[in-house]
């Protein structure tokens, strides 16, 4: 039976799927990476990585969506009973992830006003940590809701709200035609700012300078392949969602290849405008760009305003633009993650769109709650490495499994060639059954070894605990849902 929702072009699918995979680490992480691994010598393992990993998966959610017709969860559950949880799993890690990549994203909405009259000072580390924060002085004291905070948040849940509850077409495709070709110009117009700044070329020369000895390093080509599967949004069921709405002629094997090469270019371009930026920054400063280069949340947050107070004019102009883009990239992966737990609930307890986006969203944003207050970050960075390393990773390893050996890498071969614009080859075939998971086995047992003889940064036991039961809760209530009985449709 054919889908009631679907993709009304085939832009706005891969729109939404670009949307969903280009995400605020694409643009605060692969530079940070790419520069730390090599320089442009990392650009050749983040491609083999792609063929490898990347490519790959992604085909493999976007024709197990497409054939089965349904969310994760009823598509595993159409496989066979014993692999709904399957679904579930990675659905409910992404809903945990959701909850708290939102208070990221209300940070990035508060610096959009922040960047008129630079709100943050000549010090933005003291500023982001202390006065927008009100960060305590460990995990174990939560403090007091940041209301500024917690105000934001709240927004952008309404924004989601707004789109998720609209459906397919009325929703999320129009969001995906709105947001990403304004990501794509915002970004753009800061890149072309970055690179005509004196002293850009000497960043940029930092960002792909090759170091080619560092192939020789394991190290660099795990975090290529690290790096590869975390930004396609692969291994969290939500591509298996969105595929799902595709109507029945549609390609498969063209579209994976279009969507992961526009992520990996858009990641490319943003770190130029990234390094021009810390060019310029050491050139103002004095300073190595090895003392300003800056991962994740510090580069976006510290080092940006930083930058932006050294800029000769139109300071709030690109301040503004800045965190406007982080916020529609945040909003266009959101989107995507609360559509994948909103369509699992409407198959599995057949209410419509609107209640079980309703009760997605009021439920989540309770629990965005707990990261608006003086401990958010602590939570935040505690649950997400554990997430991320014991959550898609693992399970993109079961998807290889259980539909290379399972269902059949042969059959889903079949399927999508028929429909695709061009065919796949057996090559395919031989990386999910046995490159793939291999690769990710390795990635997976490495994190499990680190975590367990190292731990994770300077946090207590108490803390990592916490880390480790919350990933393995998702596990068993994923379970513990694909117990349930399935509900017959109504009109409700």
């Amino acid at each position: 039976m054919a889908k009631e929702e679907q993709w009304q072009s085939r832009a706005g699918f891969i729109l939404a799927v670009i949307g969903s995979a280009v995400g605020l680490g694409n643009i605060w992480r692969f530079s940070y990476v790419a520069y730390d691994n090599g320089g442009g010598a990392f650009l050749i393992p983040y491609f083999i990585a792609l063929v490898m990993i990347g490519i790959p998966i992604l085909i493999l959610e976007f024709s197990f969506g497409r054939k089965m017709r349904g969310s994760a969860a009823l598509s595993f559950r159409k496989l066979a009973k014993k692999w709904e949880w399957l679904g579930w799993w990675p659905t409910l890690a992404t809903l945990v992830l959701v909850i708290y990549y939102m208070a990221i994203i209300g940070w990035s909405l508060n610096y959009v006003f922040y960047s008129f009259g630079q709100v943050w000072g000549k010090n933005p580390e003291a500023f982001f940590y202390n006065q927008h924060l009100n960060l305590t002085s460990s995990v174990g004291q939560l403090g007091g809701i940041n209301w500024t905070v917690f105000a934001a948040v709240f927004v952008i849940w309404i924004i989601n709200y707004a789109i998720i509850y609209n459906g397919i077409e009325n929703g999320i495709e129009k969001a995906s035609k709105i947001f990403m070709p304004l990501l794509a110009i915002l970004m753009l117009v800061i890149t072309i700012r970055g690179i005509t700044l004196p002293g850009a070329i000497e960043g940029i020369n930092k960002y792909l300078q090759p170091d080619f000895s560092q192939l020789m390093n394991g190290e660099v080509w795990l975090a290529a392949f690290s790096q590869i599967f975390f930004t396609l949004s692969i291994g969290w069921g939500v591509m298996i969602t969105y595929s799902s709405y595709q109507p029945e002629d549609s390609d498969i094997v063209n579209n994976a290849f279009i969507a992961s090469l526009a992520n990996c270019g858009f990641s490319f371009i943003v770190g130029l405008g990234v390094f021009s930026i810390l060019g310029y920054m050491a050139t103002q400063t004095g300073q190595p760009i090895e003392g300003l280069v800056a991962e994740s949340i510090g580069l976006a947050f510290i080092a940006f305003p930083k930058a932006i107070n050294m800029l000769p004019a139109f300071q709030t102009a690109f301040g503004s633009l800045f965190f406007i883009s982080l916020v529609i990239a945040g909003l266009s992966s959101s989107i995507s993650m609360i559509e994948a737990t909103v369509a699992n609930i409407q198959d599995k307890f057949a209410i419509s769109r609107k209640k079980a986006a309703s009760i997605v969203c009021l439920t989540s944003c309770l629990g965005s709650v707990l990261f608006t207050t003086g401990a958010g970050l602590y939570l935040l960075d505690i649950i997400d490495h554990f997430l991320m390393q014991f959550g898609a990773g693992l399970a993109a390893i079961f998807f290889c499994l259980v539909l290379g050996w399972g269902y059949g890498a042969q059959r889903l071969r079949k399927f999508m060639n028929q429909v695709s614009d061009f065919e796949i080859g057996v090559w395919w075939e031989i990386m999910i059954k046995l490159i793939t998971p291999g690769i990710l086995i390795i990635m997976f047992g490495k994190g499990v070894i680190a975590n367990l003889t190292k731990g994770y940064g300077d946090y207590s036991t108490t803390a990592l605990i916490l880390g480790w039961s919350i990933s393995i809760v998702v596990i068993l209530f994923g379970i513990y849902l694909s117990s349930l009985t399935w509900q017959e449709k109504s009109d409700n």
